[in-house]
């Protein structure tokens, strides 16, 4: 027997989540569908208890900065009281009934099944058939992207799942991959103590990011005792019990440790989600939607399926757009001319926008401008790990900035502004006349729009 109910959620990620969340809240009956934990990736395996495992790291490093300029100390990882913390304050040990309940208390329906379109409007969640009046929101979210490298499959390697849930740390550790997962994990285990090996297949680290910040990373890592190891890529991976064989392409030596982690990138989920009943192609690397976040008629999708970026904050604000449309209320499409992305390393490495080459790329004319941080007043007075800079792109035809990168300490904080700069299109002649609080690490902005060029 089908049910009606006005809304189905599939996937209770963060967008999701959200979603099912407000729209119960404005008075609908609204079913969220989720086969995992309600909440996603996020607060039990990625954001949330990463940036734990960060904080613990960033203490560590902080500690060894003390001789020399605040007296002795000595410090002794206690990786027990990390992995302690992610079990009890982040994941509730990995139980979501708090989230549950949030919802519930909103007035949604929970339904832990895997949520399957059968058509329009239509919606198969286990035993349950569901036919939505308003229509349906794919939420599915993400996975990590798994290489096809021989052998890598029949092991027991890691994603950032299994890194998270760590309750005890390998001796040692090979990770393959150089992105924002890859490069934060690497640097934490590290400093804990960890043997750590980074494996990059390109010729450097973050490389959808600036040339300078996949540089930064990787004077970073190494400084924290890491081997970076760029331009080399797995041919096929070996487990015998004890640990892992990763053995290269070409001519260099096979690289051992006692864990591998597969830090190679996400991936949309779209899975089986039934799309074709819909009209959508199955074989799609994302769903396409229109500015309110419709990708057919009675169907929204938000998140990661939607190949905007796999980041909490793009399904949250895709949600909001479309929970609007759904209820009904005017409001403006969904703009990522200035969408922002932080990795998490020390240091922080933060982005807005575009990159010099992808703004080349669209045919701009443009100019930049790179600061060396640690040149600027509040660099030279924070000392060692001060390390950083700041770039700015700008299309000089609009004369507005178009991107910008904030590499160093508090990186991402330091991102807020210019992020406001590129979503405003504040004009750049306009910038060079603000007041720049000294002695701030944003006032490095001032001389780096001097410098534009």
């Amino acid at each position: 027997m089908t049910e009606q109910v006005d809304v189905v959620v599939i996937g209770l990620g963060p967008g999701g989540e959200y979603a099912a969340g407000a729209l119960a809240e404005a008075g609908l009956e609204v079913a969220g569908v989720e086969s995992g934990l309600v909440g996603g990736e996020c607060p039990y395996w990625g954001c949330v208890p990463s940036k734990m495992m960060i904080r613990a790291g960033n203490l560590l490093a902080e500690a060894r900065r003390v001789p020399g300029r605040a007296g002795e100390a000595r410090v002794t990882p206690g990786w027990q009281e990390v992995a302690g913390r992610i079990r009890r304050e982040a994941t509730d040990d990995w139980n979501d009934q708090v989230a549950a309940d949030r919802l519930t208390a909103k007035g949604g329906r929970l339904v832990r099944a895997r949520g399957r379109l059968t058509g329009p409007r239509r919606v198969t969640a286990g035993d349950l058939d569901f036919e939505a009046r308003r229509g349906v929101v794919l939420a599915t979210g993400g996975r990590p992207r798994i290489p096809p490298v021989n052998g890598l499959a029949d092991t027991p390697y890691w994603t950032n799942r299994e890194a998270m849930e760590a309750a005890e740390l390998p001796r040692s550790l090979l990770v393959l991959g150089g992105g924002a997962i890859g490069t934060e994990i690497a640097q934490v285990l590290a400093r804990f103590g960890v043997r750590v090996t980074l494996v990059e297949g390109g010729e450097r680290l973050l490389s959808q990011e600036e040339p300078e910040a996949g540089d930064l990373a990787a004077a970073a890592l190494r400084g924290d005792g890491v081997t970076v190891l760029t331009g080399v890529r797995a041919r096929e991976v070996r487990h015998d019990g004890a640990g892992f064989t990763l053995v290269p392409d070409g001519d260099a030596e096979p690289l051992r440790a006692e864990r591998l982690l597969v830090a190679t990138g996400r991936e949309p989920a779209l899975g089986d989600l039934g799309v074709a009943s819909v009209g959508l192609d199955p074989e799609a690397r994302a769903v396409d939607t229109d500015g309110q976040l419709r990708a057919a008629d009675g169907l929204w999708a938000v998140g990661d399926i939607t190949g905007r970026g796999a980041f909490t904050h793009v399904s949250m604000y895709q949600a909001q757009i479309a929970v609007r449309d759904i209820l009904g209320t005017p409001g403006p499409d969904a703009d990522y001319r200035a969408l922002p992305r932080v990795t998490f390393t020390d240091p922080e490495i933060a982005a807005v926008g575009l990159t010099e080459r992808r703004a080349r790329e669209r045919g701009l004319r443009v100019r930049t401008s790179v600061l060396d941080l640690a040149t600027s007043t509040r660099g030279w007075i924070h000392g060692p790990g001060g390390e950083g800079f700041l770039k700015l792109v700008e299309d000089a035809d609009r004369g507005i900035l178009v991107g910008a990168t904030s590499a160093g300490p508090a990186g991402g904080e330091l991102l807020y502004g210019l992020n406001v700069a590129v979503h405003a299109e504040v004009p750049v002649e306009r910038l060079r006349h603000m007041i720049y609080t000294y002695p701030t690490f944003h006032r490095a902005v001032e001389p780096a729009l001097a410098a534009l060029r």
